[in-house]
């Protein structure tokens, strides 16, 4: 008779990071090919729940934008948190933290991990067309898949479900979210 262990799931944060100055751009990255998890695949600055962490989210996502991008954290003020996210494939439970960096921030790749970054207008994201049904993908796995096309990169799976869940947040009737973004916005344009 064999017994069934408990399926254990890995706690990760990520983080949508948006620059303070307009055009309010959020930060993605594509990952290294020659990485075991994720290779090659484009996402937002994060991973692994690391014990230093103190089981906080949002300090999992700043170290990892620090350590991926040298984003440090007091350059980051968190406004937010989204739904805790599946990634079925490779048993990871991921908290979607929102922040906003300090304008003329510099991101500085790390190489082993990350191999580009780039940027995406917020009103690019939020647009009614920008996120969207992967029809493809949404027919390939058999439940409803998002993604955002932006100058020729095609961002889907997690990340896709992340944009979605950021953008109904923010589009939602007196969203706290959208409140929290603008104020934060509106601080840098006061400095």
């Amino acid at each position: 008779m064999s017994s069934s262990s408990p399926e254990v799931w890995t706690k990760a944060a990520v983080i949508l990071a948006i620059f303070g100055s307009p055009p309010h751009s959020a930060i993605f990255i594509e990952r290294s090919p020659h990485l075991r998890k994720h290779a090659g695949q484009i996402g937002l600055p994060g991973g692994s729940v690391d014990p230093i962490d103190g089981d906080e989210p949002a300090t999992t996502a700043l170290r990892e934008l620090y350590e991926e991008l040298g984003v440090k954290p007091d350059r980051v003020r968190v406004v937010g948190r989204l739904p805790e996210v599946q990634q079925v494939s490779n048993r990871f439970l991921v908290t979607p933290v929102v922040g906003v960096i300090e304008p003329e921030t510099p991101l500085t790749i790390d190489g082993s991990e990350i191999v580009g970054v780039f940027t995406v207008p917020l009103a690019t994201i939020l647009a009614d067309d920008g996120v969207h049904e992967d029809v493809e993908m949404t027919k390939a796995r058999g439940r409803v898949s998002y993604a955002l096309d932006f100058e020729g990169r095609h961002i889907w799976g997690l990340t896709g479900r992340i944009l979605k869940h950021f953008s109904d947040a923010w589009n939602a009737q007196d969203s706290q979210l959208r409140a929290d973004v603008e104020a934060a916005f509106a601080q840098h344009r006061s400095k």
